[in-house]
Formats: C-alpha cells, structure tokens, sequence
C-alpha cells in the first residue's frame, strides 16, 4: 500500500467547481476529487461570483479564492482534511465580510468633542 505521501506527491489540480453542496477538483493525472463544500466554511458562505473566482497555487499544489481569502491545498483534499481553521479566525474574517466596503474606520467621538466641534 502506498503511503500518502506517494499517493498525494505527484497530484495537481487542473479544474474547480464548486456547487451548493461540493467542491469538485479535477487533477491532472485524470482522477477527480469531491467533497462536501460544508468542510470549507468561507466557501460555503461565499457567493457564488465569489465561489467561481479561484486561482491555481503555483503548479496546481492548490487552489486559492482571492475573494474568499481561502487556500486549499490538493494534498489536504486528497487525505479528506476539512479546514483548519479555528472558530476565532473564522468569525474575524465573517466580521470584515459584515463590514460596509469602503467604510473608513475612525475612532468615536465623545459628546463634549462632538458639542464642541459644532459650537
């Protein structure tokens, strides 16, 4: 039996899909590899434009959404390791996601500067 090591060296992806329910990875040795998107919860609570939005990282080793700040590497997929990512990480990046775009942040003003300043 191979370890996975071997089983995971040589593979590359080639293609990404991901559906309401999988991200689908098709490699470039022809295998194709499914899993349930729920294992990724950036992808899973990304828009779709967001979802269809990914890159290649450097030889196919994984894939990156720029949109979604989400890395997948093949070799994780091919183990079925669902994401890392701990609960902290993962509601700080659903706070900069509930943030309005380009809303400048500024400290608030107290209400003696506030009276003062329309004075």
């Amino acid at each position: 039996m191979a370890s996975p090591s071997l089983a995971t060296e040589a593979a590359a992806a080639k293609d990404v899909k991901v559906t309401e329910h999988a991200l689908v990875v098709e490699l470039r040795d022809g295998r194709s590899v499914s899993v349930p998107i729920d294992w990724y919860p950036r992808l899973a609570e990304g828009r779709p434009s967001e979802r269809r939005r990914w890159e290649l990282i450097g030889p196919g080793i994984g894939i990156h959404w720029p949109d979604l700040d989400e890395d997948i590497s093949v070799e994780g997929l091919l183990l079925g390791l669902p994401s890392g990512e701990s609960a902290a990480s993962l509601e700080r990046w659903r706070a900069t996601r509930r943030r309005p775009a380009n809303k400048r942040m500024e400290p608030a003003r107290s209400g003696s500067r506030k009276r003062a300043a329309h004075s």
